[in-house]
C-alpha cells in the first residue's frame, strides 16, 4: 500500500458536527477499500484564493492515508459525488531521502 495526502475543502454552511460526520464517512469508504488512516489534521475554516461554486470560504481538512493503489481512482470519484465538498487534492507522499 502506498501513503497519500488528501486535502479537502467543506462547503463553510456546515457546522462542526456535519463535517465531523463527513469525515467519518470518508474514514469508513477508504477502510471499506482495504486502507487506513493514518493522521487527521482539521485545519478550520479559511478564505479561498478565489470563489469556487460561489463561497468565499471554507473548511479544510487533511489526511494522512495509505490504500491500495487500484482504489485510488475509486476514491477519488466517492470524493466529487459529496455535494458538500468543493475540492479535493489527492497527492501521493514520498518517502524522505537519508543523506
Amino acid at each position: 500500500m502506498k501513503t497519500y495526502e488528501l486535502l479537502t475543502i467543506f462547503k463553510p454552511n456546515l457546522d462542526a458536527e456535519e463535517v465531523d460526520k463527513l469525515i467519518a464517512k470518508i474514514n469508513d469508504t477508504i477502510v471499506e477499500f482495504g486502507g487506513n488512516i493514518d493522521s487527521i489534521d482539521k485545519i478550520g475554516r479559511k478564505k479561498l484564493a478565489y470563489d469556487v461554486q460561489n463561497f468565499r470560504d471554507g473548511f479544510f481538512a487533511t489526511l494522512v492515508l495509505s490504500l491500495p493503489a487500484e482504489k485510488v481512482a475509486e476514491l477519488k470519484r466517492q470524493l466529487r459525488l459529496s455535494d458538500n465538498i468543493l475540492r479535493t487534492m489527492f497527492m501521493e507522499t514520498a518517502a524522505k531521502a537519508s543523506v
